[in-house]
């Protein structure tokens, strides 16, 4: 334990650059957006001003959305249109696509707000809803101290290469595939 404290010592010593990260939750298993409500429950701890933008579960009521709402700290966009695949319309989505990202720009360049959130951002880069390299040059020249937090299925090589933490949810079981519906406080 000894050489193990020192080891971590040293490591905690050398970390020393103090700047935004970017940090994506991507894979296929649950909690990658529940992570990203663990981030800014910490944040909201510490006083720090959020904005989330949710691309994916625009419509759909969550206990954290009504969580949020209360938090005088946190501002929220939602993409009007719930899943893609309910709307079957590509062009219609894309349109509300845009019109989310806009608002999550303005975010980036806010140099008031410590923590952006980016829940499903990934699926508008894989269904050509947002063009990447757009996302990519906002990441590059938000404020120097504001991180980020995307979430969503499938990243991009691009996205990966961008973030600073990367983590992959795995999917090994989950309630759904066993005919149980999504639950409130769980899924909800």
């Amino acid at each position: 334990m000894q050489r193990k404290k020192a080891h971590i010592d040293a490591c905690i010593e050398q970390a020393n650059i103090d700047r935004g990260i970017i940090v994506l939750l991507t894979g296929n298993g649950k909690g990658k957006s529940s992570s990203a409500l663990g981030m800014i429950c910490r944040a909201l701890g510490y006083g720090m001003q959020i904005a989330v933008v949710k691309f994916l579960k625009g419509v759909q009521d969550t206990g954290e959305d009504t969580f949020l709402a209360q938090q005088p700290n946190v501002k929220t966009t939602f993409m009007k249109t719930g899943f893609t695949w309910d709307t079957q319309d590509q062009e219609y989505d894309t349109k509300k696509a845009l019109e989310t990202w806009q608002q999550a720009e303005q975010y980036l360049n806010d140099e008031s707000i410590n923590l952006v959130v980016l829940d499903e951002l990934t699926y508008m880069i894989n269904y050509k809803y947002l063009d990447e390299q757009t996302l990519l040059n906002a990441f590059n020249n938000r404020p120097a101290s504001q991180h980020i937090v995307i979430t969503g299925r499938a990243a991009s090589t691009a996205l990966i290469n961008c973030a600073d933490t990367v983590s992959e949810i795995k999917d090994i079981k989950h309630a759904f595939r066993a005919n149980i519906k999504a639950q409130k406080g769980i899924d909800l």
